[in-house]
């Protein structure tokens, strides 16, 4: 489908954004892009209609899947506080982050161990200016070591062929590679300081 100068004009001109506190940002998102996508269909422009509907589509599996990872560090992190660990969880909603020249908007969870700390930093581009994700893309997600950058991994949301969602690893292995639980529990172990011993 191409979009043509008239039809992201119309686009435009069918979403209004009073101003709303960021946590409010996501339901006034998703709201807009009903009430487009319905006037787009009542008009009978179904290349709008189309693109909305894909765009929402997305979206939710952009929240599903960035729900997901860091709900798998949050649950690694408890498994190991359950163990002895006192690992301090903490997050951050509407955090901005580069990979890139594109800017990220979305959250961070922060695990924090004695003097160490591992970030992950998840989310997507949300407006034209924020730039776009190279390689096609649905999010991007950073897994930080501070402190210890050979640990660091950059992450990257896609769709298998068959449509399911999925993590890869990106750059230092080669070709991409998809993150697994075992993953996440050695990034678990470096925090902790557990592989070193």
């Amino acid at each position: 489908m191409v979009l043509t100068f008239a039809s992201s004009a119309l686009i435009r001109g069918l979403f209004w954004f009073p101003e709303v506190a960021v946590s409010e940002l996501d339901e006034a998102w998703e709201l807009a892009l009903a009430k487009a996508e319905a006037s787009s269909r009542a008009a009978g422009r179904t290349d709008i209609s189309e693109y909305l509907a894909l765009r929402s589509s997305n979206d939710l599996i952009r929240k599903t899947a960035s729900k997901w990872l860091l709900g798998i560090f949050s649950k690694a992190a408890g498994e190991a506080n359950r163990a002895g660990a006192s690992i301090k969880i903490s997050t951050e909603d509407a955090h901005r982050f580069k990979v890139g020249n594109a800017s990220m908007v979305g959250s961070r969870l922060s695990l924090g161990s004695g003097v160490r700390r591992l970030l992950v930093e998840v989310g997507w581009p949300r407006l034209p200016r924020d730039g776009f994700i190279r390689g096609g893309g649905l999010a991007c997600s950073n897994i930080k070591h501070l402190g210890i950058k050979p640990a660091n991994e950059e992450l990257r949301l896609i769709l298998s062929s068959h449509g399911v969602p999925r993590w890869v690893v990106q750059g230092k292995h080669g070709r991409p590679i998809e993150l697994h639980e075992s993953n996440v529990r050695n990034h678990i172990a470096i925090l902790l300081d557990d592989l070193r011993k």
